[in-house]
């Protein structure tokens, strides 16, 4: 997963930011909202793709967690056993409705979504199973 983090680096460096925090989400909201009418259609995965690994890397270093992939082959950020994100929907989210799916504002709701995260689903059926039988 190195290559997500170093994707995100390079990010802050264009975008010009201290750090991978708060303040730089607001930043990248914005700079999604100036740049998303300007971005080619055949480079729209790639930028999605990097300003992800952007918003990724800030989630990680502000509340936990680290990079995985799921079951599909998708990277995305696990915090705890029971929250897993995919940072790259959220800015595809913002390039394709604007400012109403601000990543900033997904990014300030975390914590609230992190406390009310639901328990972990039971992937199993708990042994020995009752036999039902229906009268004859």
């Amino acid at each position: 997963m190195r290559h997500l983090q170093e994707a995100a680096e390079a990010v802050r460096k264009n975008l010009n930011l201290a750090q991978f925090d708060e303040k730089a989400v607001q930043a990248l909201a914005d700079f999604i909202e100036n740049e998303r009418a300007t971005v080619p259609a055949e480079s729209r995965e790639a930028v999605v793709n990097a300003l992800g690994c952007f918003l990724g890397e800030c989630i990680i270093r502000s509340f936990g967690g680290w990079w995985r992939t799921d079951p599909r082959g998708t990277a995305g950020v696990q915090i705890g056993q029971n929250f897993f994100l995919h940072p790259h929907f959220f800015i595809e989210q913002q390039f394709k409705r604007g400012i109403a799916e601000s990543v900033a504002e997904f990014f300030t709701s975390l914590p609230t979504k992190l406390l009310n995260s639901p328990p972990p689903r039971r992937t199993w059926i708990p042994v020995p199973v009752p036999v039902f039988r229906r009268p004859m």
